[in-house]
């Protein structure tokens, strides 16, 4: 098994509504809805460039995936997953500052990427999002707090429970070392984490998924499926 992770640059809506054009209903809804352009910017092109890569796994048009979103509450605001394929192919979406990313593997997958950025409250973040056991084990600032923070989100991200299971429950190894879950209380079965090499040295990444080590992990440059898929239309 290979996880595969793209990553690209935010996209303007109004330069591509190609891409807008292949998003659902409910995507577009949501795209709309945001206040920033910068946000609405992220949300394209995570979204489109996801069914852009599930398609061509899939051998597909990306227009006609149908991605259910239901959680246990029966809200449309769960892990993406897509509808009757019993969770394969694996898929997970990630976008802050500069960049989105798409991770896709065979499994259960999660991505996750932090934009560098001040953090107000350092001291109470760490309370929250941190076991007893690595906040007496390492000095914690703001840039080794985001790669924490990013690992533990990747895992949660792949089993589905997302921020709704603390944290704090998850000891993993130092910032500075490969990323290597130590202890993960009430959690069923084995789940890795690794650091992903990101464009920008100040947003960290990590991917994650279910057993006991993690896959071979390639990088691929999402930017270029975007752009592939403006020179494909054609007129009429």
């Amino acid at each position: 098994m290979t996880v595969t992770v793209w990553w690209a640059s935010p996209i303007d809506p109004t330069s591509r509504p190609d891409l807008a054009g292949i998003l659902d209903p409910h995507e577009r809804e949501r795209m709309a809805a945001l206040r920033r352009d910068d946000d609405r910017a992220r949300y394209l092109a995570a979204h489109a460039l996801a069914r852009l890569v599930l398609a061509d796994a899939l051998g597909t048009d990306p227009a006609t995936l149908d991605i259910d979103r239901t959680c246990r509450c029966g809200k449309p605001h769960g892990k993406p997953r897509l509808a009757g394929r019993g969770g394969t192919p694996g898929f997970s979406m990630t976008h802050s500052g500069r960049l989105v990313g798409v991770a896709l593997g065979t499994g259960p997958v999660g991505l996750d990427v932090e934009g560098h950025r001040a953090l107000s409250g350092l001291d109470g973040l760490t309370e929250h999002a941190l076991s007893p056991a690595e906040r007496d084990a390492h000095t914690w600032d703001t840039g080794s707090f985001l790669v924490a923070w990013t690992r533990k989100e990747a895992l949660l991200k792949a089993t589905g429970e997302g921020l709704a299971s603390p944290m704090d429950a998850i000891t993993l190894s130092a910032p500075g070392t490969p990323a290597e879950v130590l202890d993960w209380r009430d959690v069923d079965g084995s789940w890795w984490v690794a650091d992903v090499v990101t464009p920008y040295g100040d947003h960290p990444g990590a991917v994650a998924g279910a057993g006991e080590a993690a896959p071979p992990i390639v990088v691929a440059d999402g930017d270029s499926v975007l752009e592939a898929t403006q020179r494909c239309r054609c007129p009429g």
